[in-house]
């Protein structure tokens, strides 16, 4: 998991598909590396000596490393995943993952209680997460974490980023908290079951089962408490709902819906927006986005202040809004509705033609990869506002057509 201020990519999604953490530019990706590896690694461990990292700590972890081309090229040609919402949380939001989490915090009950007392965060969101990155440790990855920092940390693409994750993994080995071979993990270099990058572990590990280390790896109660601590640094405000599936009527001011635009929850009360079986919103100054990942047709949701952590967590829209779904599951929602809609949903082909086309119009939507990031939802729902359509920011086959067509 990825805490910097460009989100996070879980473990069991880039093995399964190829998701990215930590995304550089493109000038980034066409360096080229021209020092050895050796010869850079000797100099690596005169700055982890620097940094005072003991001499032991060095050997065990760094002698005899090697190079791990495969992790460039994967780290290269890494894009965010392109499936459509309704796709990408069937496959990661189901009922086995609901069930599982359930028995997870009714095992582990007192140190989730622990959790929220300290932090203020339920169990359903930290056991959500939990089950997303890692499948509750079945899912952690199988590369050694140090080879592939080194390997990153030598490569030209993010130097800096990586130099400084590794001199961090080597301090949690020189605290004792892990061993070197514990430390298997994502390609990315992300750690223990929650997937967190060495900084984040370092930083936000907590002993929660007494033991005298902080271990993300095997300790279920470290990694209730350290992701809950996590949380709670990236804002998590305690006592507040997160996401809440709901009903939109047939007609509303589709631009609105908008991650960006926060309106009292009682404005989308007046509006006819009701809870997803019909009953009535909660009418109150609370701030809610609308959020309509398949568009008007689809699944809706309102997301609180709190799923401001999710963005932090990961910045893909499609992974925030099923990691949040899938804790208000754990807590007992109702299976999403919409999901299952016959909705038209554009190739990634067709994607990229219309990410050509707004191009050629002048819209800024970033790298032409067929993802609808959030540049080509902003421009699709300009071009929606000018061709009378629903303005949901959502590129349908209709939408294509006209752009086609001028």
């Amino acid at each position: 998991m990825v805490r910097l201020a460009i989100g996070r990519a879980a473990a069991i999604l880039m093995m399964a598909f190829g998701t990215v953490a930590l995304v550089g530019s493109p000038a980034a990706a066409e360096c080229q590396n021209t020092a050895s590896f050796p010869a850079w690694l000797k100099g690596f461990k005169g700055e982890a000596s620097a940094a005072g990292i003991s001499e032991r700590t060095i050997s065990n972890a760094l002698d005899g490393i090697e190079l791990d081309p495969k992790i460039i090229a994967r780290d290269r040609r890494q894009g965010f995943f392109a499936q459509d919402f309704g796709t990408f949380s069937k496959k990661l939001a189901t009922e086995n993952r609901v069930t599982n989490g359930r028995k997870k915090i009714n095992k582990l009950r007192k140190y989730f209680d622990r959790a929220e007392k300290d932090y203020g965060v339920p169990a359903e969101i930290i056991t959500a997460f939990w089950a997303l990155e890692s499948d509750f440790g079945k899912g952690m990855g199988d590369y050694s974490i140090l080879r592939a920092l080194a390997t990153l940390a030598y490569d030209c693409r993010r130097k800096e980023l990586f130099t400084g994750e590794l001199i961090e993994a080597l301090k949690i080995l020189d605290k004792g908290w892990v061993k070197p071979s514990d430390m298997i993990g994502s390609w990315a270099g992300e750690m223990g079951q929650t997937q967190f990058l060495p900084k984040h572990y370092l930083e936000h590990a907590v002993d929660y089962d007494g033991d005298g280390t902080r271990n993300l790896f095997a300790s279920d109660p470290d990694i209730i408490g350290t992701t809950a601590a996590f949380i709670k640094h990236l804002g998590w405000r305690r006592g507040e709902p997160w996401l809440q599936e709901v009903r939109v009527p047939g007609k509303l001011p589709w631009e609105k819906a908008d991650l960006d635009l926060k309106l009292p929850r009682s404005e989308w009360a007046a509006w006819g927006v009701t809870a997803a079986d019909g009953s009535p919103l909660t009418s109150d100054d609370l701030p809610a986005s609308l959020l309509l990942p398949m568009g008007h047709k689809g699944p809706a949701f309102l997301a609180y202040p709190n799923f401001n952590i999710y963005v932090e967590w990961n910045n893909s829209l499609t992974y925030c809004i099923t990691a949040a779904y899938l804790a208000t599951r754990i807590a007992g929602a109702g299976s999403m509705q919409g999901r299952e809609r016959d909705i038209p949903i554009l190739s990634v082909e067709d994607a990229k033609d219309v990410q050509r086309i707004l191009t050629s119009r002048g819209y800024d939507v970033g790298k032409i990869d067929g993802i609808i990031g959030s540049k080509t939802r902003s421009a699709v729902k300009e071009m929606q506002i000018k061709y009378g359509l629903p303005a949901d920011s959502f590129p349908t086959p209709d939408l294509l057509s006209r752009l086609r067509n001028g």
